[in-house]
């Protein structure tokens, strides 16, 4: 039997990242779940395991970028290579808003985390996904990163207005296609 296909889901204890993890589990995959808390993630992953699934828990944080080459060295260690990332994790921040009552911090934080966070944890990646025959990356966006959409007043979003949120997924829609190229 050849060995499965090796996947890591950001921000995944909960939410989207977690029912990508089950799907991915569902499909034969080896999947590791990363999460930012330990606690949560261990327990997402055992929940997992419970359904029968190959689920293993990776403490990976993208507001900590001291976490990403341990979370890329453990993967290394236990299976080689990686074959599938999904760019889940992400942050709001309450403090968001337009760009003239946005907190700069808030934005920051979100720039920082939603974007730059992913770009550090691919680039960790990188060398493990190059080990793949076929390696994939996925990024988690929204229409909230699309200028187009933002432009037209008759979009149904068009009144959320999140300079850091918005900017982060425009930035990380670049980064795909950059990606991509």
């Amino acid at each position: 039997m050849p060995n499965p296909a090796i996947a890591l889901v950001t921000g995944a204890n909960k939410g989207i990242g977690l029912e990508v993890v089950r799907q991915l589990g569902r499909a034969g995959l080896c999947v590791w779940l990363g999460a930012r808390d330990a606690g949560r993630g261990e327990a997402a992953a055992a929940g997992l395991r419970e359904e029968g699934l190959d689920v293993r828990f990776v403490a990976l944080d993208l507001g900590r970028p001291e976490t990403l080459p341990l979370a890329a060295e453990r993967i290394q260690e236990e299976c080689r290579r990686l074959d599938v990332l999904v760019n889940n994790a992400g942050i709001a921040d309450p403090a968001d808003g337009s760009p003239g009552e946005a907190s700069l911090d808030a934005v920051r934080r979100v720039l920082e985390t939603n974007f730059l966070g992913t770009l550090a944890v691919t680039q960790a990646m990188l060398p493990l996904l190059r080990r793949s025959g076929a390696g994939r990356i996925v990024n988690v966006s929204s229409g909230l990163g699309s200028l187009t959409q933002n432009a037209d007043p008759a979009w149904e979003f068009a009144k959320v207005k999140l300079l850091g949120y918005n900017a982060a997924k425009a930035a990380l829609n670049m980064l795909t296609i950059l990606l991509a190229a």
